[in-house]
């Protein structure tokens, strides 16, 4: 008789939890399928392996002789993955990893120091782009995962998780010291040289989208690719603008920017971590994941 494996790993779930929902959620399945399946095996065995009732099933005296035999199986199969998983650790790999200028230095940069003191035989390739341009170059397949600064507008196909909230703050450089006597309207910042990031950045749609409903006309004066290149145009005095308060703050108390209160409550952003739910990730990528995952919950 020809063994189908998949079917005996849908009847371990079904029978763990003894509810073919929870079963389904279990496999990323539909609960459809997983009774469809179970069928197929019943009909294949040609016994009844469960009893349906109800809140849930329970396992007729063949199901759970099945079942204490899957399990012993299952066991073995998880076993074996751990014991090859830690041996192609030890030989390393590579991950293409993608980040915003923002997300690298609030978030990533200090946590891929920590996990390559962890990890040094896995090699990282970072690949510094907008937000868009990341989620793009993710979905086709092009990295294994990365860390974007939101909001923005995300693909069905993404699979995000928030890493931590920040807001930014409005600054200029000495030259706009006047500014800061007093509570800037919104209105006003317009009277005053813009340097933002360009087109095609998640920061540039939500500035746009935010003056949009305060009926304001929004156009940066001067635009730059990375947040990284705003904060040396706007301490020259270049103009003003909104960077992550926690980049600004050193700069800030050197007295080399000043910032600038307004009259508005400004969007919150925040950093997601990203995967494609239609691909799975190598066993570098899924560690370099994991790790990322247990910093930010820490």
């Amino acid at each position: 008789m020809d063994i189908n494996f998949e079917y005996y790993k849908i009847f371990y779930y079904v029978a763990k939890y003894r509810n073919i929902t929870r079963a389904a959620a279990a496999l990323g399945s539909s609960q459809p399928n997983v009774t469809r399946v179970m069928k197929l095996l019943e009909a294949q065995l040609n016994c009844r392996l469960f009893i349906r009732e109800t809140r849930g099933i329970s396992l007729t005296r063949e199901g759970e002789r099945l079942y204490s035999h899957v399990e012993v199986a299952y066991r073995h199969l998880v076993d074996a993955q751990e014991e090859i998983g830690r041996q192609e650790l030890m030989k390393g790999g590579t991950v293409e990893i993608g980040a915003t200028e923002t997300a690298l230095h609030l978030f990533l940069l200090k946590a891929l120091y920590a996990f390559r003191t962890d990890y040094p035989t896995i090699r990282i390739r970072i690949h510094n782009a907008a937000t868009p341009e990341i989620i793009r170059r993710l979905l086709d397949g092009r990295l294994d995962l990365a860390v974007i600064t939101a909001p923005c507008e995300m693909p069905g196909a993404a699979l995000y998780e928030k890493i931590l909230d920040f807001r930014e703050v409005l600054v200029g450089g000495n030259q706009y010291e006047a500014l800061c006597r007093a509570p800037l309207k919104l209105k006003d910042v317009r009277k005053y040289p813009w340097v933002g990031l360009g087109r095609g950045s998640a920061a540039y749609e939500m500035y746009r989208n935010f003056f949009i409903e305060h009926k304001i006309d929004f156009e940066p004066d001067m635009e730059v690719a990375t947040s990284d290149l705003m904060l040396p145009l706007i301490e020259n005095n270049f103009g003003i603008g909104f960077v992550p308060k926690e980049l600004a703050e050193p700069l800030l108390k050197e007295g080399r920017l000043v910032r600038i209160e307004i009259d508005a409550s400004l969007p919150e952003r925040s950093l997601q971590i990203v995967s494609d739910k239609r691909r799975g990730r190598s066993l570098a990528a899924d560690t370099l994941y994991k790790f990322l995952q247990g910093e930010f919950s820490t």
